[in-house]
């Protein structure tokens, strides 16, 4: 039986995941930490039924104390992750990570971190099974076409721009594809910020609206002709099983990786 702790457990995706974890089979939900006293049990809060008395705590070493995860699913911010993952790694925790907005050091220090303790970690920028194959789709693409445009496109409640995913396929496209300049050489922004963010010449568009959950698209023009691959999560319930499937694979891990798709 795999013991799991939930970090961020009264967002949407953390409702999401409490609910998958509390009905898979060899999984058992411990323990919650929130950031504030909310209760002492999932149990008194508004989306969890009378008998989720999952206790809550504020403090990570007391919640490991008291009882003892393998595993933390982090689906808090990018403000509290990075604190979360290092601190869970160094109590001997094994972190399932779904938030973003690691720099690079920080990700080097965490995979240094995670080698020294031999344990596992997984920082998953996209839990959607599909998402990970536009990725690996992409960066096949990229080969042959490397003119590349992104457009990332998120509920107007997401924190960070561009999106984890969004960067991670840029990362994934720039493993195969040479950096270069797009567009026309004397092109002029005349509204700032009207091209993007830029990525070794590749443009990432981030567009923020009530009413998205998750959806990206990767464009690549070549001599009359436009390939778009496109990936789109109608609801959070696309990202559970990746969760699940992180959960039980990380147990068996000796180091971090950083993106599903170095593990499917």
């Amino acid at each position: 039986m795999i013991k799991v702790a939930i970090a961020g457990a009264r967002g949407k995706m953390g409702i999401e995941a409490v609910h998958t974890v509390m009905k898979r089979e060899g999984m058992e939900l411990v323990a919650a930490l929130d950031y504030k006293e909310v209760g002492p049990t999932l149990a008194q809060l508004e989306g969890f039924p009378s008998t989720y008395t999952v206790p809550i705590y504020t403090d990570m070493e007391r919640l490991v104390a008291d009882t003892k995860p393998d595993v933390l699913v982090d689906l808090t911010n990018p403000h509290a992750v990075y604190t979360h993952t290092k601190q869970a790694l160094t109590l001997g925790v094994r972190p399932v990570v779904g938030t973003t907005g690691f720099t690079d050091e920080q990700l080097e220090e965490l995979t240094q971190l995670a080698a020294q303790k031999k344990i596992g970690a997984i920082i998953a920028p996209n839990f959607a099974i599909g998402a990970i194959l536009m990725m690996k789709f992409a960066r096949e693409a990229a080969k042959y076409l490397p003119d590349v445009e992104i457009i990332e496109m998120h509920h107007d409640r997401k924190l960070d721009a561009p999106s984890g995913t969004g960067v991670k396929t840029a990362q994934m496209i720039a493993e195969v594809r040479a950096a270069k300049v797009q567009g026309h050489p004397d092109e002029q922004e005349i509204i700032t910020g009207a091209r993007g963010a830029d990525f070794e010449g590749m443009k990432i568009h981030s567009v923020r609206l009530p009413g998205l959950v998750a959806h990206q698209q990767v464009l690549f023009g070549g001599e009359g002709q436009l390939l778009t691959i496109r990936h789109d999560s109608m609801n959070r319930e696309s990202f559970m099983g990746g969760i699940a499937f992180c959960v039980e694979t990380v147990i068996n891990m000796e180091k971090l990786v950083y993106g599903l798709e170095n593990i499917i």
